[in-house]
């Protein structure tokens, strides 16, 4: 007989399932509107990223980004080829590159800007702002625990 403990929690109630339902949810209508122009979800955050920050470190931006460094470095390449943005290495670091905005990369920010904000207002209206606050505050809580085994 197994021992009661080791069951695991139903799908219906697991938290890394119910994370991905509420990302794919959340992510539906940006998905949209970033089909229009062609661009990654990845890099879309890469340029949002960067819009906010001005000039930044390349692990800075895998980090804000959610994404890997070695993912990151491929999607600059790609994303240089664009000419949506520029690196170049730091002065005082040789080894790190600092990623720049181009023109044409801000101006996808500025076309997407009031659609982005738009989706996002409907969706803090249809959840509730407290909640929507309440939410962001606990997966922030959630994103700082330290879950490596002990």
């Amino acid at each position: 007989m197994k021992d009661d403990t080791a069951r695991l929690t139903q799908t219906a109630r697991s938290l890394p399932i119910a994370l991905l339902r509420a990302r794919e949810t959340v992510m539906g209508p940006f998905r949209d509107m970033l089909s229009l122009s062609g661009i990654s979800e990845q890099k879309w955050r890469v340029l949002r990223v960067v819009s906010e920050s001005g000039p930044t470190e390349q692990t800075a931006i895998a980090s804000a980004a959610c994404l890997m460094l070695p993912s990151l470095t491929r999607i600059l390449t790609a994303m240089e080829k664009d000419g949506l943005l520029r690196r170049q290495p730091d002065t005082q670091d040789r080894r790190k590159s600092i990623v720049m905005l181009l023109p044409k990369g801000q101006a996808l920010i500025d076309d997407h800007a009031s659609r982005s904000a738009a989706i996002t207002a409907d969706l803090q209206h249809r959840f509730g702002p407290k909640k929507m606050e309440q939410l962001l505050d606990l997966l922030q809580e959630l994103h700082e625990l330290d879950l490596a085994p002990k």
